[in-house]
């Protein structure tokens, strides 16, 4: 399980260190793609194959999955850890979500997140705003606290 929020910068090579405390979770090599909220998301291989498992069972007659999983899939990349513990980052992926050097890495159970340290703020000061309700809406989702 991946838990904590770390702050890190991106090199001028692209390369970033992922906090030690996530790199053998992660495994010799692991999978970076697009995100939701304009953030990377980071996830080991075998967490990977179950999810693409669930994205394969999505009904191809439908728009909306044809499209996520388009989105999903296209900007998904195989990456392994040098040996200082960094990735590189692909060029397409820091544009996705507007990465230059200030960069904010975040434990989320199954995956890791990778935002830009602005956006991570602004949203972070939203959310925190709205945290209250959000978790009452939890409920209909049959999860308490």
């Amino acid at each position: 399980m991946f838990m904590g929020e770390f702050q890190h910068s991106i090199d001028d090579k692209g390369r970033m260190i992922i906090p030690a405390k996530f790199r053998d979770a992660l495994g010799p090599s692991f999978v970076v793609t697009r995100g939701l909220d304009q953030c990377l998301f980071v996830y080991p291989m075998n967490e990977w194959s179950i999810l693409e498992q669930k994205l394969k069972a999505l009904p191809l007659m439908k728009s909306d999955a044809r499209a996520f999983t388009r989105f999903f899939f296209s900007g998904a990349t195989e990456c392994e850890l040098d040996k200082q513990g960094r990735v590189n980052l692909p060029m397409n992926l820091r544009d996705y979500a507007k990465m230059d050097k200030e960069c904010v890495v975040l434990g989320v159970s199954n995956r890791v997140e990778i935002w830009s340290k602005g956006i991570w703020e602004q949203y972070y000061s939203q959310s925190e705003e709205t945290f209250n309700d959000i978790a009452e809406k939890l409920v209909d989702f049959n999860f308490e606290f």
